[in-house]
């Protein structure tokens, strides 16, 4: 990819987004600043560049989608991020999620079962010299044990339950972000935040997010 070049009508487009997320009662100033300098057109299909600043999910490459910007900051907002967090991302996507974490924490580890998707990904965040995200094509239901314990857990993808090797992955204190409920269907946005004897759990929003699957893609 060559260098980033955004347009008027892009700065215009994130102006008026970003009064939106205020008005939607996201109110972290770090969150507000992280989205207002990473770039979501850069993050969507080509086709969809016209459209990377209104408020709605988008398809990406591999069956899955890019989240509407407000979800992505709420669900960024209850993570609590700080800046000598390590974070670990299950379900990298876009990038666009690692990409406003990577604003805020001191690591981040992204996990991606499709290498189209995470060469990708890869690709946008080193143009937005951001060296401190790390990209792993892996199987997300098993976390990724080398970097843990994770002050933080994003969770992308929606699963019955958490999967208990991601939470083992999870420090006493942490907090994890993520999905929970049937494939297809309603569910519930959950902040889970681990205790000494097991975890207290708030729920955030009703959402509904692709399936997360075992195992690393073979063909994609």
């Amino acid at each position: 990819m060559g260098a980033f070049n955004p347009t008027p009508e892009d700065g215009v487009g994130r102006m008026q987004f970003l009064l939106g997320l205020r008005q939607r009662g996201i109110r972290d100033t770090n969150v507000l600043r992280a989205m207002e300098t990473v770039p979501r057109e850069l993050f969507v299909d080509p086709a969809d560049r016209d459209v990377a600043w209104e408020d709605r999910a988008l398809p990406i490459a591999c069956g899955q989608t890019i989240s509407q910007p407000s979800l992505v900051a709420a669900m960024t907002e209850a993570l609590e991020v700080r800046p000598g967090h390590t974070v670990l991302e299950i379900g990298t996507g876009s990038g666009y999620q690692a990409a406003i974490l990577g604003k805020l924490a001191k690591r981040v580890v992204t996990l991606e079962r499709y290498r189209t998707l995470a060469d990708l990904a890869e690709a946008r965040l080193g143009r937005l010299g951001l060296d401190n995200v790390e990209v792993r094509v892996a199987d997300g239901t098993l976390g990724w044990p080398e970097a843990a314990p994770y002050d933080r857990i994003m969770m992308t993808a929606a699963a019955a339950e958490i999967p208990p090797a991601v939470f083992d992955q999870l420090a006493v204190g942490g907090v994890l972000v993520g999905p929970i409920g049937p494939e297809g269907g309603i569910q519930d946005l959950l902040q889970i935040r681990r205790t000494e004897s097991g975890c207290e759990k708030k729920l955030l929003l009703p959402v509904r997010f692709v399936p997360m699957l075992g195992g690393v893609a073979k063909s994609l």
